[in-house]
């Protein structure tokens, strides 16, 4: 992880400012040049990983470099196969051999295009490249870049052999990196969500294969990428894969599963989609997916909030931060969210609930005042996720999770469809909710997020969450407990979900010492060993006065 690895954080830093000082001072522009070379690394690396397994096991792998590739403009040419270029040069390990001035003609001439269409006219990926420009303005910039960021993979490489780390978002970690100099970082929901929180909620949520997974808001691809490799480590602990070692969050994870076959990967590959609404993270999340090995991934340009997305009851799992504290223009919200607001924390929580076949679970996470909020919307919300919904967990979370992007505090929902939009709801489908306190996740809580010694409370969640029991877990000073449905939606809590509502707080009676005693401890530490008749001689002004002190409190 970026934050506990301070070499490859240093390299990520030269990377930034060999950007800034070439020319591209913004950290978001900077960030897609950079995926775009990222991406041509590691499209050559798992070109060639999947060739030498094919060859080890005897199947067949056609090289995405194999062969010639005609150029858009040509192929309408009378005799195109004129200009068809071979493929095995536009390799990131045959390209970076050349000549600074060679090398930034042919990537921005052949390279870069060959990438533009490399799942084929048809394909999403093609479709959401098409806009797409390579502006590295200069020789000597495209010589850096890519001398650091084949350093970049080397060192990951190292941490990956020394640590453990066999699943890295690369991606995500350059662009948490990059986000850091972006000033209004966090005003507009542009911050990433920590891996290790990704983490926690996939443990939480145990997606499995064949569940249809999405994310309605999905950035950089962190979320759809977490349930992705949670179910490869799981197929790999099926498989009898030995020597798993927890990451430094104590969370097992491996790229690596003996069972992970082409018709697992197939089934796998048809199970993640993601929408969002910005352009360019959408490319960014295509390509960060497809860098672990996703070939098509299911990204699209979309507003799930808008009129125009009619998906409903279509998926066994949503995991999501969806934007806080933004609006939405009325006009266009879907007209079959009912919650009257435009508040997008609060419609993205419906929306999911929506988008949930019956059966599914969400795990989303919201500002904490959709716990309890007193508007008329908020509670609405609570009353359809603890009615409609089995509200299964509330785990509230400390303020500094998400710095130094925003100091938010926030909250994880964890809860299963029961009931849809229509039915009529004729048992509540809570019984009790979970909840727990998170003290620490391991990270100290300011602006520089340092790994601290432990797992701070990420591994006591998930180990107490999946061994919650409504008898047993009754007492309300301790750190988790359950609350019955019936609590929550008296009249005097009125479906408020904030732990403290519910929380007993245990206040320790402190004992003090007798004021002449403490006067007479003071005194001593003025004089030194006098007997109390010599003290009268002690001409101190502040003896005397503690004295005197000593004479008026008896």
């Amino acid at each position: 992880m970026l934050q506990n690895n301070p070499e490859l954080k240093s390299k990520i830093d030269q990377l930034w400012n060999k950007f800034w000082s070439g020319g591209i001072s913004n950290p978001l522009t900077a960030i897609e040049q950079i995926t775009y070379l990222l991406f041509m690394k590691r499209l050559d690396e798992l070109d060639q990983k999947r060739q030498a397994d094919a060859e080890w096991t005897g199947e067949t792998y056609t090289s995405k470099f194999e062969g010639s590739w005609i150029p858009l403009e040509y192929r309408s040419q009378p005799e195109p196969e004129k200009f068809a270029i071979d493929k095995r040069t536009l390799r990131w390990s045959e390209f970076k051999r050349m000549q600074a001035e060679e090398m930034l003609q042919h990537v921005q001439g052949k390279v870069f295009p060959f990438l533009k269409d490399l799942n084929g006219a048809e394909s999403n990926f093609t479709h959401h490249m098409k806009n797409a420009v390579f502006i590295i303005p200069k020789p000597s910039l495209l010589v850096e870049a890519v001398k650091t960021i084949d350093d970049i993979f080397e060192v990951m490489e190292r941490d990956s052999r020394e640590n453990g780390q066999a699943f890295q978002d690369i991606q995500g970690d350059v662009y948490e990196r990059l986000l850091s100099e972006i000033a209004t970082a966090g005003k507009n929901g542009q911050f990433r969500t920590p891996r290790h929180i990704i983490k926690l909620m996939a443990d939480l949520v145990q997606p499995q294969l064949g569940h249809k997974i999405a994310d309605p808001a999905c950035g950089s691809g962190g979320f759809l990428l977490g349930a992705y490799q949670y179910i490869v480590t799981q197929l790999a602990i099926t498989a009898g894969t030995a020597n798993l070692t927890p990451d430094e969050d104590g969370f097992v994870r491996t790229s690596v599963a003996a069972a992970f076959d082409a018709k697992r990967q197939a089934i796998l590959q048809q199970s993640l989609y993601g929408y969002d609404i910005d352009a360019t993270m959408v490319r960014l999340g295509l390509m960060n997916l497809m860098m672990h090995g996703i070939d098509e991934p299911h990204i699209d340009y979309k507003d799930t909030l808008s009129k125009s997305y009619t998906e409903e009851s279509e998926y066994d799992i949503v995991m999501a931060n969806p934007p806080f504290t933004g609006s939405i223009d009325k006009g266009d919200i879907n007209e079959n969210l009912q919650l009257g607001t435009t508040k997008t924390e609060l419609l993205f929580v419906e929306n999911i609930y929506r988008l949930l076949k019956k059966g599914g679970t969400a795990c989303v996470i919201v500002p904490q005042g959709v716990l309890f909020g007193s508007g008329g919307a908020f509670k609405t919300l609570r009353q359809l996720l603890v009615e409609r919904c089995d509200l299964k967990a509330v785990i509230t979370l400390p303020s500094g999770v998400f710095k130094p992007y925003a100091g938010v505090s926030t909250a994880i929902l964890l809860f299963t469809k029961v009931w849809g939009p229509k039915d009529k709801v004729t048992q509540p489908a809570t019984e009790n909710v979970w909840f727990y306190e998170m003290a620490a996740d391991g990270y100290s809580l300011d602006d520089k997020r340092s790994k601290q010694e432990g797992f701070g409370d990420l591994q006591d969640i998930v180990a107490k969450y999946h061994a919650r029991n409504a008898a047993a877990d009754t007492d309300r000073t301790a750190k988790c407990f359950m609350v019955p449905r019936a609590e929550i939606a008296d009249e005097k809590n009125n479906f408020d979900l904030s732990l403290s509502r519910y929380k007993t707080d245990v206040f320790e009676e402190v004992y003090y010492d007798a004021p002449g005693v403490i006067l007479d401890r003071l005194i001593q530490a003025e004089v030194g060993d006098v007997d109390e008749a010599d003290l009268a001689k002690v001409q101190s002004g502040i003896v005397r006065e503690l004295l005197e002190l000593k004479g008026m409190v008896g």
